[in-house]
């Protein structure tokens, strides 16, 4: 989740995967925390067939396998700060996090611990996707 609306130098919602696995899953104290598999599922195939993207959000053959590896013991947000980086020198808000050891995109790794590699491998999706057969 990101917000990239007009008031971007005032919230940052790209914290949430992370906070949602670090508070919910791993750290909470006062009650239950939810199953790290129950929160992944919703961040990855719930969330992509919400949007009608129905050849991701598993891993499997035949679908899109995008990847994040995580360490979760070392997984944790960082203070937001203000970035100047939009025209006109427009501000944003970011939080960035440790513990993402690499981010994968059609095998190949374009983040690798908080970095950018440079790699852009992907394709911007326009609209629902067919859902996969697989044999």
């Amino acid at each position: 989740l990101d917000d990239a609306g007009a008031h971007c130098g005032v919230i940052c919602d790209a914290s949430m995967p992370t906070f949602m696995l670090t508070h919910w899953a791993r750290d909470r104290s006062r009650g239950e925390g939810l199953p790290l598999e129950f929160v992944v599922k919703k961040m990855t195939k719930d969330t992509a067939g919400l949007y009608g993207m129905h050849d991701r959000g598993v891993l499997r053959p035949g679908m899109k396998g995008d990847v994040n590896v995580i360490d979760l013991e070392q997984l944790k947000l960082r203070a937001p700060e203000l970035a100047y980086d939009l025209p006109a020198d427009g501000r944003r808000l970011i939080q960035k996090a440790d513990g993402f050891v690499a981010t994968i995109v059609s095998g190949e790794v374009i983040m690798r611990d908080g970095e950018d590699t440079g790699a852009r491998p992907g394709q911007l999706v326009r609209g629902e996707q067919s859902p996969v057969s697989v044999v």
